[in-house]
């Protein structure tokens, strides 16, 4: 008698072993030929795969080898195939060992480049048998998930830094700050469109530890505004502004932390009062020099408060002042009917969420707006939520990269590019760079140490995440985890807003 269990499970060992050599699918950026990551194929039988860092998928489902098989494909801001029925997508017909290649035209300005945190960054380029640029391409730091970026450059290298932080072993992770190292590039480190080689402070057990530990273990522990400044007797020093906060929700307390070299820890400075809400460094600092003079200035998308860039001063509310024209919550104007707009020390500085009130008021003109630009296409006001500004050498101008605050297709995905003549605008004229189909991607920070061409192409990242998005579903591995772009300041769809 014929054993049919043991002939067919014979039959099948060949297929299950030349399985084991996947079959790779390789999306392209049809004008620059880079794989472009965060790119979703989706079989009938509901199998998802995504893109890694390289643009590749290693295909491996055993019983779809030799076969035709459709791919549905959706990815944020490019055109992907459709067919004669409507359908967005691909049919393939793998071979174990095989390659097909696809080319797909961006429709964003900026150009996706790599995944920078979380577990599987070229997992797929490594089950493909090519060889990742980063040392750890699979796991590093035992980092799942990071959120909101910060990093400068400190003591000749890159220091980063996160707010909350995911583990594979347990959903609650590290909540009280995660720190790395790199090398800036040319000096050991990576080409920026590669992804970066972080160097995490990791605790006895290999995960991130925590950087900003605090005596009271209730709350969590955010730390923004990360910036260099001089001690008195000139020496480097890295400081933050902290605050331990139960969520969104409740603030416990805040201040300014000061790094700890040798404990490689950030300790409590000093403590804030509870009801200081400007005088401290926000948001993503630029340093800037007036006259002789070097300041820190910072704010959530503009910038809007400045403080000398010595630790005496920063440590030191006094020492902080707000660009401003309000006075009891009103703009102030000037003999010529101009917004009497100066450094105060008595005043909180004017930000998108006031300027928009007082459009609504009709208090100021949507002209007079300085952090609330006009989108380009459609004249519309863009509500700024988070950003960054940097000097760029090749437009000499201050550019202004940020997210808008409930914008479409995405709430809290929709990002922005301005320019102006100084650091603190007026940001008038602005061009949608990036945007996502209902997805988050907040707190942008462009990192001036990666600008190449003299400025002419910029990096910025900002944190992927599905959270505030209003979509059901995240993507694997990517969600709530940083992603890096680059963006060509020569590309003519940014004359409008080039000043």
């Amino acid at each position: 008698m014929i054993n049919f269990r043991a002939f067919s499970i014979a039959c099948l060992l060949p297929l299950v072993a030349a399985a084991a050599q996947p079959f790779c699918i390789e999306v392209l950026d049809e004008s620059t030929g880079r794989g472009v990551p965060l790119v979703e194929l989706e079989t009938m039988d509901n199998q998802l795969y995504v893109t890694d860092s390289a643009g590749r998928v290693a295909f491996d489902e055993a019983g779809q080898m030799g076969v035709p098989v459709w791919f549905s494909m959706r990815t944020h801001g490019y055109d992907l195939p459709i067919d004669g029925f409507g359908m967005t997508g691909q049919r393939f017909t793998p071979q174990p060992g095989g390659k097909a290649t696809l080319k797909i035209k961006r429709r964003n300005i900026a150009e996706r480049l790599v995944r920078l945190t979380g577990q599987g960054i070229y997992r797929d380029t490594v089950l493909l048998g090519e060889k990742p640029p980063l040392a750890e391409p699979l796991s590093n730091g035992g980092v799942v998930g990071s959120d909101s970026v910060q990093a400068v450059v400190y003591r000749g290298r890159i220091f980063w830094l996160w707010g909350d932080t995911m583990r594979m072993s347990y959903p609650l992770g590290n909540f009280r700050t995660t720190c790395a190292w790199s090398e800036l590039p040319g000096k050991g480190g990576l080409p920026p469109e590669q992804g970066v080689n972080f160097r995490y402070f990791t605790a006895p057990d290999g995960f991130a530890k925590e950087m900003c530990p605090l005596e009271r273990k209730d709350g969590v522990v955010w730390l923004f505004g990360l910036a260099v400044v001089r001690d008195e007797s000139g020496a480097e020093r890295l400081i933050a502004h902290y605050a331990r906060r139960q969520g969104l929700e409740k603030q416990h307390e805040h201040g300014i932390a000061i790094f700890n070299d040798e404990k490689e820890i950030f300790e409590r400075a000093i403590e804030l009062p509870a009801g200081e809400t400007w005088r401290f460094p926000r948001g993503r600092v630029t340093p800037v020099r007036e006259g002789e003079v070097d300041y820190l200035y910072s704010g959530e998308a503009g910038l809007c408060v400045r403080v000398p860039a010595r630790l005496r001063d920063v440590c030191d509310p006094a020492s902080y002042e707000a660009w401003t024209c309000a006075r009891e919550g009103k703009p102030q104007r000037r003999a010529d009917g101009s917004l009497d707009f100066v450094w105060r020390k008595d005043s909180a500085p004017v930000e998108s969420p006031e300027e928009m009130k007082w459009l609504k008021a009709r208090l100021i003109k949507p002209e007079e707006c300085r952090v609330t630009p006009e989108d380009v296409a459609t004249k519309e006001r863009v509500s700024l939520h988070e950003g960054s500004v940097r000097w760029n050498e090749h437009r000499r101008r201050w550019v202004l990269i940020a997210v808008q605050h409930g914008g479409k297709p995405s709430f809290l995905g929709e990002v922005w590019y301005a320019e102006a003549t100084a650091p603190t605008g007026p940001w008038t004229r602005a061009v949608k760079i990036v945007t996502h189909d209902r997805y988050s991607f907040y707190n942008p920070a462009q990192h001036a140490f990666f600008d190449e061409d003299g400025g002419r192409l910029i990096y910025f990242e900002g944190t992927y995440t599905y959270t505030f998005s209003r979509r059901e579903g995240r993507t694997p591995r990517y969600d709530y985890n940083q992603m890096l772009y680059r963006l060509d300041l020569d590309d003519p769809r940014l004359k409008d807003a080039q000043q």
